[in-house]
């Protein structure tokens, strides 16, 4: 099984992350934690490689407890909900896992775009986290 955890730095996706490990313990899954980037004028080197080390310390916990993890960040011109739903295609994720934070009426309307997105076109099923 592979599961794939759309990662953002927020506190719901922290909690993505806790219960991804349960998951992949149970299941004995192999974990992809993948954060995108909007490519765009504000975002430089430094900011990507900052990214990346922060995946490489959140996969250095998963193999601790001897869970296989891959990290990959993703800088593109597409949303990060594309960039996740076209990353789950082609590497055959069975399960992707996103945080969703609590939004005011307005915000419950549009729900998050990016979980929004995953949750209508992922090609798996899909677990939201708060």
């Amino acid at each position: 099984m592979k599961i794939l955890v759309g990662y953002d730095g927020s506190n719901s996706a922290e909690a993505a992350l806790d219960l991804t490990k349960v998951h992949a313990k149970a299941f004995d899954a192999e974990v992809y934690i993948v954060r995108s980037l909007e490519q765009g004028p504000k975002l430089d080197k430094e900011d990507i490689e900052e990214e990346e080390e922060r995946l490489l310390k959140l996969q250095s916990t998963f193999k601790k407890d001897a869970l296989p993890c891959h990290v990959d960040t993703i800088v593109s011109y597409q949303t990060p909900g594309e960039d996740l739903v076209e990353f789950a295609e082609q590497n055959q994720i069975d399960q992707v896992v996103v945080g969703v934070r609590r939004r005011s009426k307005v915000g419950k309307f549009v729900f998050g775009s990016t979980a929004r997105y995953v949750i209508l076109q992922a090609p798996c099923p899909v677990l939201t986290v708060k």
